[in-house]
């Protein structure tokens, strides 16, 4: 039976090399036994991001995985996740991106919440959320699984870091009293072409909800969330997938859009 150290070296190596491996769900679950397995999977992703970070990497935010059912559906899983984002993999609207070293990668369109303040209670309001944000931006995630094919479940994709792998900000800073996050309307383009459309509402109801999940388990897991951290709330709507060359811009109404440049 596998270790978590082994099932952890094969998913660090899966995106070191660009091989992606077989599914890990049912080795975690061997090892957790009567325990919890999504705790097991958690410990697979410390393990990595104690990895990269004694590496030099340096952790900006969370992202928050799995809030839309569309994305629920597509690779079906039933719940959210979460994972770390890095300095090192954000980058601007209209930035050239090198995405050589991408597996089977695919974007989503996102709402990013920029923190003032920390968000270190137990149980955590819509309010607690509004008053920790200085302003939101469009974003959009680059995702991309290094287990084959998109065959995922919960386990593998939390095991994963949540499927992370890049994400960009839109330029244009937005107070959260300028908008209703649940009601903005949100379409994906490429080459003038509508491939994805969504709204706030597809994200847990409302991006802030995703907020609210968030922050309770980073105080559950004894991590809050602190002041200066990213938070991407997770798709609005169906993920698209990404070849070389080619851009997308995804346009969040209130928002205003962001663009993804891909070489």
């Amino acid at each position: 039976m596998s270790t978590v150290q082994e099932l952890a070296d094969q998913l660090f190596t899966a995106e070191q090399t660009k091989q992606a491996i077989a599914p890990i769900a049912e080795q975690i679950k061997a090892i957790a036994g009567k325990e919890d397995p999504l705790k097991v999977a958690y410990e697979i992703q410390q393990i990595n991001l104690k990895r990269r970070t004694k590496s030099g990497a340096r952790i900006v935010g969370k992202k928050i995985g799995l809030t839309s059912l569309a994305v629920q559906q597509q690779i079906g899983v039933d719940q959210p996740d979460y994972g770390s984002i890095f300095a090192e993999s954000a980058h601007g609207t209209y930035e050239v991106i090198d995405g050589s070293s991408w597996i089977q990668p695919k974007a989503e369109a996102e709402i990013a919440f920029v923190l003032a303040k920390d968000l270190n209670k137990e149980k955590h309001t819509l309010a607690d959320i509004i008053s920790a944000t200085e302003y939101v931006l469009p974003a959009f995630e680059v995702v991309d699984s290094r287990i084959a094919n998109w065959k995922i479940s919960l386990l593998d994709t939390v095991a994963d870091n949540a499927s992370y792998v890049a994400f960009v900000l839109g330029g244009q800073p937005v107070p959260l009293s300028h908008i209703d996050l649940s009601r903005c309307g949100m379409y994906i383009e490429r080459q003038g072409q509508e491939v994805s459309v969504g709204a706030g509402v597809n994200c847990l109801g409302n991006p802030l909800n995703a907020a609210v999940w968030l922050a309770d388990r980073m105080v559950a897991m004894g991590t809050p969330l602190k002041a200066g951290e990213i938070l991407l709330s997770g798709a609005l709507g169906p993920m698209v997938g990404l070849g070389r060359e080619e851009s997308l811009t995804a346009h969040i109404e209130g928002l205003g859009s962001v663009t993804l440049i891909i070489e």
